[in-house]
């Protein structure tokens, strides 16, 4: 996978895969589609609606670990405790991590060590990153992923359905219905209306809600 270094409208970074031209995150900017799909409709939704203190948050595409950081942000100003688990195929190097913005642009430069951290723990093993925060990275696919009903939250952040068709699956959504407690929800940027007709054949309630800055929709499924 040959990779590049962008900078988006908002002024972060992300990286874009260079044979298929796709991005690792909305154009119109990383942190600001981040926040708005995963933080505000998927992780803050879930706090508001049960008045959640502890989450167990599962990442689909890790990335470049911006929602991990995003969320262990939100753990720290909230006093929220955080189980988080990623799964990633094809992490980043280190030259790639040392490229990435997000600490100068989120103005939190005393947390540098940490987003440095979530790059280098060893893989398939938690790690507790401060009181609040426990980050877990495992490498491999998702097809490989199994998990009893344990997560609250899942960031549905795979690459889309053009280019990962195999990750939209109705096989993929069983799954991912399967890791999910009674009332938990999984957010993704996507819109598109075969996704949102798999998550229902498995069982999942769908909406749709308002998108990002540069995206009509997205959708949010709750478990029952």
């Amino acid at each position: 996978m040959k990779r590049k270094i962008i900078i988006t409208d908002d002024g972060s970074s992300s990286l874009e895969l260079l044979d298929v031209k796709e991005q690792y995150h909305s154009t119109f900017g990383a942190i600001q589609e981040a926040q708005f799909v995963y933080l505000k409709n998927g992780l803050k939704h879930f706090i508001n609606c049960h008045n959640a203190k502890s989450i167990s948050v599962l990442e689909m595409g890790f990335g470049t670990g911006l929602n991990a950081f995003l969320t262990f942000l939100l753990s720290e100003e909230e006093r929220i405790n955080i189980n988080y688990t990623g799964i990633e195929a094809f992490p980043l190097n280190a030259d790639e991590v040392s490229q990435l913005n997000y600490v100068e642009q989120l103005k939190v430069k005393e947390y540098a060590s940490v987003f440095g951290r979530f790059h280098n723990i060893k893989h398939n093993k938690q790690i507790q990153i401060t009181p609040n925060f426990r980050l877990t990275l495992n490498t491999g696919s998702i097809e490989e992923y199994e998990a009893l009903p344990q997560f609250d939250v899942i960031y549905f952040d795979a690459f889309g359905p053009a280019i990962q068709p195999e990750l939209w699956t109705i096989a993929i959504f069983k799954k991912m219905y399967n890791c999910l407690l009674p009332q938990g929800v999984l957010v993704t940027y996507s819109a598109k209306g075969q996704v949102r007709r798999n998550m229902q054949k498995v069982g999942f309630k769908v909406e749709r809600l308002t998108g990002p800055p540069g995206k009509r929709e997205m959708l949010r499924a709750t478990k029952p």
